[in-house]
């Protein structure tokens, strides 16, 4: 296996911590370079946030927005083929229009959906367990998403948080190792989808360190984001850019 991988250019590269401030420099210089078919098609992503803010807060368990949050990372993987098109046109100096990314969604290879669909099983499982957490130790509350609980937060919620945040680490890390470099190398072809979670995984442990901080940055930057919701309409494709700026140093083109 090990022989294959190297064959097919699928042997991951070591990547530095000052790799990632020049991965986050070449997100924000991709978005720059294309403003609004960024926007636009985060503006998705910002939409399906605002109803599940919308809905947690007139079910009136407004604390479950922070386990929301957290489990979009899980999902996100469906969504970053059109941000990946759009990386690969800039790079090649092609023209983008407000439809590449989502021509590009459209044509999402099936393997990658069967990540996605993975990730949304574990997402299920996520907020199932949250669920069951929220009922045990803040119970039948009522807590509308207002401003005020945000500041008021108190011991049960502040609990809650922790607890779910401990839960969820162990789900995100399963997602991030098996998702992080697999979405790209299946986006470009470059292997199956056996052969790329392998590779995946392969890359997150050669990297461990490093890779775990870039999982921190990019779980607590979306995590703002979708709690500050106009955020997302940027720091989405920003980061999305990144992720792809550090796949193409961990896994170089061999052309």
């Amino acid at each position: 296996m090990a022989e294959r991988l190297d064959q097919t250019g699928l042997r991951p590269a070591n990547v530095a911590l000052s790799d990632l401030s020049l991965v986050i420099r070449e997100g924000w210089r991709l978005f720059r370079a294309a403003p609004l078919p960024s926007l636009a098609y985060a503006s998705v992503a910002a939409l399906i946030g605002l109803v599940l803010l919308y809905a947690v807060g007139r079910l009136g368990v407004s604390p479950m927005s922070l386990p929301f949050a957290g489990g979009f990372m899980l999902v996100a993987p469906a969504m970053l083929g059109g941000f990946f098109r759009l990386a690969q046109c800039l790079e090649t100096n092609q023209d983008v229009t407000m439809a590449t990314p989502f021509a590009a969604f459209l044509r999402t290879p099936l393997q990658t959906w069967m990540v996605s669909l993975f990730c949304a099983f574990i997402f299920l499982i996520w907020i199932t367990d949250a669920g069951v957490l929220y009922s045990f130790i803040i119970g039948g509350t009522d807590l509308p998403y207002e401003l005020p609980w945000l500041i008021r937060v108190n011991e049960s919620i502040a609990g809650f948080w922790f607890w779910g945040a401990l839960m969820g680490s162990v789900l995100a890390f399963i997602i991030f190792t098996i998702s992080a470099f697999s979405v790209p190398l299946l986006f470009e072809g470059r292997g199956g989808l056996v052969q790329v979670v392998h590779a995946s995984v392969r890359a997150v442990f050669a990297n461990f360190v490093v890779t775990m901080l870039w999982a921190l940055i990019l779980s607590l930057s979306i995590l703002v984001a979708i709690m500050l919701l106009p955020l997302l309409l940027v720091v989405l494709p920003v980061m999305a850019y990144a992720s792809f700026a550090l796949y193409r140093i961990v896994f170089p083109s061999s052309n």
